[in-house]
């Protein structure tokens, strides 16, 4: 499996990643924000991949404005959990109303996800872990042979996301978090933003993480 993560124009969008399954070709590309120059031409470098799927950690804007454009270009699959499905074609929902100088495309989820749910790109797994608290319907991907985890805004580097957006919860932030932690050994953390890091790093040096079992 080969990760490779997609600088999109501006720092406000989050961190895209384009996922393949070299034996396959399939692949996947998570949390397109953005839509433009950088996109199409990541995916033109990699000749004769499919882009089975978008997978959306969740749906706020950040994460969700390219996806249009994106589906429109490859036919890919939308995947976002049910819960945030109406962000697609709700801007409100999404925080995009008043945040973009563009208007958000509306589009509609072809695969509306659930806790547990499986996806495929050859014979790579990927598990879909819902983990509410950043927005009703944020999920984790699971690539669990290959240890890999794609956290949206739920886990980040010594920190976890921001509960107090439309949605949020506090108390399901916290029920998520102790659920990842809980997981059988080590993975390698994308997050929404910022830096890579590890789960393992993340229960000896997250503070946040700290203090809530310290609780």
């Amino acid at each position: 499996m080969k990760i490779e993560k997609i600088k999109l124009e501006h720092e406000i969008f989050a961190n895209c990643y384009l996922v393949i399954d070299e034996l396959s070709g399939e692949a996947a590309v998570i949390d397109p924000g953005f839509y433009a120059e950088c996109l199409p031409a990541a995916l033109k470098e990699h000749e004769g991949i499919k882009v089975k799927y978008i997978l959306l950690t969740h749906g706020h804007f950040d994460h969700i404005m390219g996806v249009y454009g994106l589906k429109e270009a490859t036919g890919a699959e939308v995947c976002i959990h049910e819960k945030d499905a109406e962000c697609l074609y709700n801007d409100e929902r999404s925080l995009a109303r008043g945040a973009m100088p563009m208007a958000q495309q509306p589009v509609h989820a072809d695969v509306l996800l659930k806790d547990g749910d499986e996806l495929r790109l050859g014979d790579t797994v990927i598990r879909v872990m819902h983990t509410p608290g950043h927005t009703p319907g944020s999920v984790c991907y699971l690539f669990v042979n290959d240890r890999v985890m794609f956290s949206g805004d739920t886990l980040f580097c010594r920190t976890v996301g921001r509960t107090d957006l439309l949605g949020g919860s506090a108390e399901d932030m916290q029920s998520s978090i102790r659920r990842i932690i809980a997981l059988d050994g080590d993975y390698r953390v994308y997050p929404g933003h910022n830096r890579e890091t590890t789960l393992d790093s993340e229960r000896v040096s997250n503070h946040w993480i700290r203090r809530m079992n310290k609780n």
